[in-house]
């Protein structure tokens, strides 16, 4: 592919950026300004982040059209529940409306006197909780009594069963014969018995542990708030109380239907001290690594405005989008750490093109060369990071959505704010270099030592200096480690040998630990470490793993119930159901087989509609739960439900598996049928993750070479970055597992983030890499890696350190963004600095080609120091040492700083 193929958009660009440079330098204060007022009119848009908050996890932590959240409102339209006289936990179309704790005994048994003394302590403690309810009139004190969920009779519905049993004699248990998991053949007991010991008969040896479980009404809006009050007032005086009923042979935890809630939305809270610690470290580093030992050239101030610049585009997107109405969740904290470690990033990259300048030019001069070169590679970067962002919006979570369109759009402010506010004072402080003012004082300097004084008195009061040999400001000790150094070390031959051995180690690495790294979301991540809701998931997991979700199986259409081919397809539907190490074969329930029963046994024939249909009054007085299992209208069926019990669920893995066996079977039954549960909508996200994240990646890493292919103007080196960003993503991926970070929304935000961060250094170093006018790859490598090692590690350990406070987070949703970042940072930087220096000299020419001229050689003092100056009358370049060339029509171009200006022309 030829060169005018290749660079096409790059140079008018890089003419553009090079106008633009221009005039910043001379309007700066209208640069410097305008960002300003933008930031200060699109902040206002704060004022509705209140309104804007949206925590909830099932709209943001569940797939966006999940088949799950359509299965539940087909069961809420046909089976609607009823809390107030046929409550049926197992038949909620939600979670429901409860209180749960449960007893964890000291001793290895709950099923003991003593165990059950404090029991119904325990219980009659939570039954006499009291709220107090303003209404017209008067304040109403109400108690659980009053709210609870109740079943025939105008009855409570019983904490636990064996509560029940022992009828407020706690010495009964030990003579009460427990079979499990079927109690008195008609309760199951697999959620409220855990740790279980069985005896040679199925009766219960021992328990390690019990839960009580308390069920309110939320039938109608007033139950729904009463609820709601209750539990507040639960949640507030329940770990006191139990300190007062001093428990020695229990220990208990504690949740409640809104506790999840409630803890997600506590969690930004507990990250906002971390941010003032994250500014200041990052701030300071910032600045610490721009200071020069030079009153003059000491980039002290350009650095805390690059900063700024960062703060104004957060303060602008965010506004802005809230302004719109975008959704506000709690993974939208993570942006401001991330745009600051991008923004800086870009800053050390300008800075850096900025002492690459002559510093006897004037400052238009050195902004159009700066924005020339540096303007570009930050473009390239910018451009693949917003696309990234950009294209995370196409997944089906919320969360990821909602930090993706924040994230984006905050990107496109920070480059438009880095290229105008922060250029304007770069442009500022040129002048003040150009004029040798001190830059704190602003007053003029010598910038010759004086022998006379002291040290102190050199380095405060004396400065403007610059390299006489190439009339540049003198490199930074760690630039001139990789001119010197670094670059000659890494294009050695057997140490390119020796990266190829490590990079085969580290692809090894990485790709065993994609196959290691675990699916779906664990809820108890979404709240604190301190939490009471992870004690509780933790004895939930440990002793009540047994026995997994009594799913739903429901007949979503009418059919002939009173046919026996069809009631033998339903038989053989649940039966295919059964054939799973998921599904129990002897807990399912079914009223048609209870139906079939009755009919048996009182002699009637239910193989004809009529006899059908009206007989089932008689099913719904023996046994009322089963009225809620079947939609009659107008003396037809349409549509009714069984329960099929899982079990052996005890992982994300058995989770998944399960979800695809019972959905998977139903597809093949002969009637039309669904299966639901209430945490099939959080299993919703196994079936899309993977798809999602892989989708997400390969539009991702497209998009970046359409990019990489239209600014490097090299094709190969395009290719190169490609490969680059599919080797970080897999290492990402791989070492997530090393350090039990799951695959789930959470995690696919920063996989998003690594798409875009991983084109970054490699990106940089391939553009300087091909824009280098030296003569073989190694001088052409060494060349880039002095231009930009010093900037990559820069940007590589402000990002870093812009997170590394989030590593300290109680928080496992801000602890996964740090380690994610820190390992695509890691990466990336490893890329950019290690392999793809040596892949790039090993299996790729990827230079321009040079102009077709004749190159002549110049002595010392042919060569002006200034930028695009003419030549002298003797045609001879005036200044320091350098090369002449002359083009086919015979124009000469003065090259330096490996790029090449025509005198007769502004911008290269």
């Amino acid at each position: 592919m030829s060169r005018c193929k290749t660079d096409c958009i790059q140079k008018p660009l890089s003419r553009a950026f090079c106008g633009l440079g221009t005039l910043v330098a001379r309007y700066p204060w209208w640069f410097l300004v305008i960002p300003l007022v933008v930031s200060a009119g699109l902040g206002a848009g704060f004022y509705f982040l209140p309104q804007r908050e949206a925590n909830d996890i099932e709209d943001h932590f569940t797939p966006l059209g999940g088949p799950a959240k359509s299965e539940r409102e087909f069961v809420k339209v046909h089976f609607p529940t009823n809390d107030s006289g046929q409550f049926s936990a197992q038949r909620l179309y939600t979670e429901g409306s409860f209180a749960s704790l449960i007893a964890v005994s000291v001793s290895d048994n709950v099923l003991t006197t003593d165990t059950f003394t404090e029991l119904l302590r325990l219980d009659e403690m939570v039954q006499n909780l009291n709220i107090t309810m303003t209404q017209p009139g008067a304040d109403v004190s109400l108690n659980f009594q009053q709210l609870c969920a109740e079943i025939p009779g105008q009855r409570c519905v019983a904490a636990n069963p064996l509560l029940s049993a022992v009828q407020g004699d706690a010495s009964l248990i030990e003579t009460i014969n427990i079979t499990y998991p079927m109690f008195q053949r008609r309760t199951f007991l697999g959620t409220y018995l855990g740790g279980v010991t069985l005896n040679t008969d199925n009766t219960v040896q021992k328990a390690q542990a019990i839960r009580l479980v308390y069920y309110l009404r939320e039938d109608n809006e007033q139950d729904h708030d009463n609820s709601r009050q209750w539990f507040q007032h639960f949640l507030q005086s329940i770990s006191q109380d139990i300190d007062t009923l001093q428990l020695r042979h229990i220990q208990i935890s504690y949740f409640t239907s809104v506790s999840r809630q409630q803890e997600f939305e506590g969690i930004t809270k507990t990250v906002i001290p971390l941010f003032s610690i994250t500014y200041f470290i990052t701030i300071f580093f910032s600045i610490v690594s721009c200071v020069r030992f030079d009153c003059v050239r000491n980039k002290f101030w350009v650095a805390a405005f690059g900063v700024l610049s960062s703060g104004l585009a957060v303060v602008s997107s965010f506004g802005l989008l809230l302004l719109c109405g975008v959704p506000f969740v709690v993974t939208v904290a993570n942006a401001p750490f991330l745009i600051l470690g991008v923004g800086v990033d870009d800053m050390f990259i300008m800075i850096s093109s900025w002492q690459q300048t002559k510093v006897k030019s004037k400052v238009e001069e050195r902004m159009a060369e700066t924005y020339t070169e540096a303007a570009v590679s930050i473009t390239i970067t910018t451009l693949t990071d917003v696309l990234a962002f950009y294209i995370g919006i196409m997944t089906p979570f919320q969360s990821v959505k909602s930090f993706c369109i924040y994230a984006g759009t905050s990107l496109l402010f920070c480059f438009l704010y880095n290229i105008t506010f922060f250029g304007a004072f770069l442009a500022l402080n040129g002048r003040r270099e150009e004029s040798n003012r001190h830059w704190l004082i602003c007053r003029t300097v010598k910038d010759q030592t004086d022998d006379h004084r002291s040290c102190s008195y050199n380095v405060c009061c004396v400065g403007g200096k610059y390299s006489q040999i190439t009339g540049k400001e003198s490199d930074h000790p760690v630039t001139d480690f990789f001119h010197e150094q670094y670059g000659p070390f890494i294009t050695n031959k057997w140490i390119k040998c020796l990266v190829l051995g490590l990079y085969g180690g580290y692809l090894a690495s990485s790709i065993y630990g994609c196959f290691q790294v675990k699916e779906g979301i664990d809820l108890r991540n979404l709240a604190t470490d301190s939490s009471y809701v992870r004690s509780f998931y933790d004895n939930e997991e440990l002793y009540f793993s047994e026995y997994g979700p009594r799913v739903m199986v429901v007949v979503r259409e009418e059919i002939s119930y009173w046919d026996p081919d069809v009631r033998l397809k339903i038989d053989k539907c649940t039966e295919s159901l059964k054939g799973s190490s998921y599904v129990s074969e002897s807990l399912s329930e079914s009223w048609l087989d209870i139906y079939d029963g009755i009919a048996n046994y009182f002699k009637f024939d239910i193989n004809d509609k009529n006899n059908f249909i009206g007989n089932l009054s008689q099913l719904f007085t023996l046994a009322h739960d089963y009225e809620q299992d079947v939609d009659i209208y107008s003396g037809s069926i349409r549509a009714s439900r069984f329960f099929i019990q899982t079990v052996n669920v005890t992982s994300a893995v058995a989770e998944k598996d399960m979800l695809n066996h019972v959905r998977s079977t139903v597809i093949n039954c002969d009637i039309p049928v669904l299966v639901y549960h209430p945490a099939f909508i959080y299993l919703d996200q196994y079936a899309v993750i993977i798809q999602n994240t892989i989708q997400n990646i390969a539009v991702a890493a497209a998009a970046m070479f359409v990019v990489s292919i239209l600014l490097i103007p090299n094709p190969l080196c395009s290719l190169w970055v490609t490969f680059t960003i599919a080797s970080i993503i897999v290492g990402v991926t791989g070492f997530m597992a090393f350090w039990d970070v799951n695959l789930d929304a959470i995690s696919m935000i920063n996989l998003v983030i690594c798409i875009g961060f991983s084109v970054d250094f490699s990106a940089h170093i391939s553009y300087a890499y091909v824009s280098s006018q030296k003569s073989t790859v190694n001088e052409r490598m060494t060349d880039a890696l002095h231009s930009l090692g010093y900037p990559i590690v820069q940007g590589a350990l402000s990002t870093i350190l812009g997170v590394i406070a989030l590593s300290a987070s109680a928080s496992y949703i801000f602890r996964t963004f740090f380690k994610i970042i820190f390992l695509v940072i890691t990466f990336g930087m490893l890329h950019g600095l290690v392999f793809l220096p040596v892949f790039l000299t090993l299996f790729g020419k990827c230079g321009r080609k040079r102009d077709d001229s004749t190159k002549v050689k110049a002595s010392k003092g042919q060569v002006s120091a200034g930028a695009g100056e003419n030549p002298n009358s003797d045609g001879n370049l005036e200044g320091e040492m350098g090369e002449q060339y002359y083009n086919k029509h015979g124009k000469v171009i003065q090259t330096y700083a490996n790029r090449t200006f025509f005198p007769d022309a502004d911008c290269p």
